[in-house]
């Protein structure tokens, strides 16, 4: 615990950063605190907004209303103690999995996580969604193994409630859990275990989408549109949506480094199409329209407007038609294993770039070393899984392959999106070092 403590602060001394997201939600804490608006501040005060769910600005401001409006140190301090708390949660789940000697493994392999760390000191939500998405996990196995406990499917749908609440793709851990359910259901259970079951999937999702019923009252409310989540695009009704633009990155996109060089960067920057990627044209005609389109982009003050993004839509719908099987399969498929297999440098001071050995040594080693500590926890946990010890290992495996699935089709591979399968990762590599399972 003390050596897990030290780890978290080294990362906030050393690598603490907020980032345009941490800003939008401290925004709309702000907000909220001192004009009991949740919007987002303009010119004229504050706009109502519903970009972002109010799980986030809701611990943002709980923690300001204690010291203080924009004192990011004390929330950091607030997540180390989330994150220690998701460790004592994985322990837990391997304990479930497998035995108490791998739950104590697997709190070691959390306490040392460099990627929880990471997270615990950014500005981001991805400390409290781990967090919650662990306690949904947990609580989903145990009720599993006492379907007549009640309050194991409450706290199940608590998690996944939190999950919601901060991002709108928590709730695929949902659908995860309430699949499993229906699977178990189907197999050799007398009727009264299927009536339990049954009963505490009703609980589970009932608790979780509870907290949205306020959630969508408001939205028709204040900005007139029924909205249980948040739209797609993070967009107000009337903000321009550049879907061409996003389709034609997707007939290309693979990595993360090319979503700091090009995606972040549109709207407001420049983008160099030298650092677009040579898969992006099939040949010189479609490099030279590229190059005249984000010319256009950089006359028009670094904007996709409809004209610009009606000539992206036009290259990807180009694209797409002369290479189908690349557009469905092969990039979304290269998009999975990036998300999943790259090193998890995109919150460090380490170039995206991480495999130019040649531009700097130090970070290639950096990220190497990343990339192999992230190799050990996923081959761990899939030795775990070969060697039949994990139990309910159905639910896990659907709930990585729902979310792979949905993450692989978006335009910016974020590795983070992935991290919230890592409590049931680290908890399944635990099992590994569990020595022999209670039964035995």
């Amino acid at each position: 615990m003390a050596i897990a403590l030290a780890f978290r602060i080294i990362f906030l001394l050393k690598f603490k950063l907020l980032t345009d997201d941490s800003y939008i939600y401290g925004d709309i804490a702000k907000n909220w605190l001192q004009h009991h608006v949740y919007g987002l501040s303009s010119p004229h005060g504050p706009v109502p907004t519903y970009i972002r769910l109010p799980g986030y600005p809701m611990f943002l401001a709980a923690i300001w209303s204690v010291v203080g409006v924009e004192h990011y140190r004390a929330v950091w301090i607030v997540q180390i103690v989330v994150d220690l708390g998701t460790c004592f949660l994985i322990a837990d789940l391997a304990r479930r999995f497998f035995s108490d000697r791998a739950g104590k493994a697997a709190f070691i392999l959390a306490a040392l996580c460099p990627f929880l760390a990471n997270y615990a000191a950014l500005g981001l939500t991805e400390t409290l969604a781990i967090f919650f998405a662990a306690m949904a996990m947990d609580a989903a196995v145990a009720a599993l193994d006492k379907p007549y406990r009640v309050m194991r499917w409450a706290l199940c749908g608590i998690g996944v409630a939190g999950g919601i609440l901060l991002r709108p793709d928590g709730g695929m851990l949902l659908v995860a859990i309430g699949l499993h359910v229906l699977f178990r259901m189907m197999g050799p259970l007398t009727a009264e275990e299927r009536r339990r079951n049954f009963v505490g999937g009703v609980i589970v999702s009932l608790v979780a989408l509870a907290p949205l019923v306020p959630w969508t009252i408001r939205n028709w409310q204040t900005m007139h549109y029924l909205q249980p989540l948040t739209p797609m695009y993070a967009n107000m009704p009337d903000e321009f949506v550049p879907r061409g633009f996003h389709r034609w990155v997707r007939t290309w996109i693979i990595d993360y480094s090319s979503v700091e060089d090009v995606w972040f960067k549109v709207d407001g920057m420049s983008v160099d199409v030298d650092d677009v990627p040579r898969r992006a044209f099939d040949n010189a005609q479609q490099l030279q329209r590229t190059v005249e389109i984000f010319g256009q982009y950089d006359d028009v003050g670094n904007t996709v407007t409809p004209a610009i993004d009606a000539q992206f839509a036009d290259l990807a719908k180009e694209r797409i038609q002369a290479h189908p099987i690349r557009y469905y399969a092969k990039l979304p498929l290269l998009r999975a294993l990036d998300l999943w297999f790259r090193p998890r440098t995109e919150m460090l001071p380490i170039d995206a770039h991480w495999w130019r050995y040649w531009d700097d040594p130090g970070d290639f080693a950096k990220a190497l070393s990343l990339a192999l500590i992230n190799l050990l926890y996923l081959g761990a946990a899939a030795l775990a899984l070969i060697q039949g010890r994990v139990r309910y290992a159905g639910l896990f495996i659907l709930f990585a392959v729902i979310r792979t699935g949905f993450l692989m089709w978006m335009p910016n591979p974020e590795p983070r999106y992935v991290l919230e399968c890592y409590p049931a990762v680290l908890a399944m590599a635990g099992s590994v070092f569990g020595g022999r399972s209670r039964a035995s």
